[in-house]
């Protein structure tokens, strides 16, 4: 099976190696060349001059992008190569919508599409253990299962067209309220000057664990906050949850909250750090409550 990749970030990137690991990946192709170039001389995969070109010589073409308008440019751009042995595999997290406009255009070509959003963080992408989520029919869902393999462990057909996505914006509204929680909680053990890397190692194997308190709040106990799931793009994904749940006539208290977290951090220059440096507003709250006390 010929696979392409489009979309090298920091989740693409580790993803691409995987496929290449599992004797899958045979081409890429990414908007800043310099990437493309280096995964090249490092796999030997072809770069190809076009992403049109790339679907044209591949069975299954994966695409990892950051936003909706992001992926329905790559797909027109694939038009040209599109035929009917291709599968597109969509990993970019994008609205419902999107996904069944991307579908409906790739099908003119007679060309099978999968949303399959993941889940998992850099840590997921880097050691092939995502949660991918997929929507699709049965057929492009088997057609992808080997790529889908190589890249996660828990790999799900949760419907038809858009349904990974929905799944994933549910998977979004979970990660924004448990970093509030986790970033909470740390300032707390701090104001209470509690020994901090006891606290995660002892609270990391208790009932209010999560895959966020035990990989996430080291970074709060350290005040760094290195690029893992950056806010710009959580805040970016929240706002697709919340047109989602609009259309139920409906807001959702924990998306709304977090937004506005996200655009304070957003406006001090903190949007490309990863979401837990949300712990910098929890922690100022304490600083606040002890000059007024």
């Amino acid at each position: 099976m010929n696979t392409g990749f489009i979309g090298l970030g920091a989740m693409g990137l580790s993803m691409a190696r995987n496929l290449k690991k599992a004797g899958l990946l045979t081409g890429v192709w990414n908007r800043s060349t310099d990437k493309a170039s280096s995964l090249s001389e490092e796999t030997g995969c072809v770069v190809a001059i076009d992403p049109a070109t790339l679907a044209a010589s591949v069975d299954v073409l994966v695409l990892c992008v950051s936003a909706d308008a992001d992926v329905l440019a790559m797909v027109d751009a694939i038009l040209p190569g599109a035929h009917p042995g291709l599968t597109v595999v969509d990993c970019s997290t994008v609205s419902a919508a999107t996904a069944r406009e991307a579908a409906t255009r790739l099908a003119a070509h007679g060309t099978r599409f999968l949303d399959a959003p993941v889940s998992g963080g850099v840590e997921g992408a880097r050691d092939g253990t995502l949660a991918i989520m997929c929507g699709g029919t049965e057929e492009a869902f088997e057609a992808a299962r080997p790529v889908l393999a190589a890249m996660g462990r828990t790999v799900t057909h949760m419907g038809p067209t858009g349904y990974g996505q929905s799944t994933k914006a549910t998977n979004q509204i979970l990660c924004a309220g448990v970093i509030q929680a986790v970033s909470e909680a740390m300032a707390f053990a701090k104001a209470e000057g509690l020994p901090l890397d006891k606290v995660i190692d002892t609270l990391g194997k208790g009932a209010g664990s999560s895959w966020y308190f035990v990989n996430r709040a080291p970074f709060m106990a350290r005040e760094n906050f290195p690029a893992g799931f950056r806010v710009r793009l959580h805040d970016k994904d929240l706002g697709i949850c919340h047109d989602m749940a609009a259309r139920h006539g409906v807001t959702l208290p924990v998306v709304e909250m977090t937004r506005m977290h996200y655009q304070t951090l957003m406006q001090t220059g903190h949007g490309d750090e990863d979401i837990s440096t949300i712990f910098r507003l929890k922690d100022a709250l304490f600083s606040v409550g002890a000059k007024t006390s």
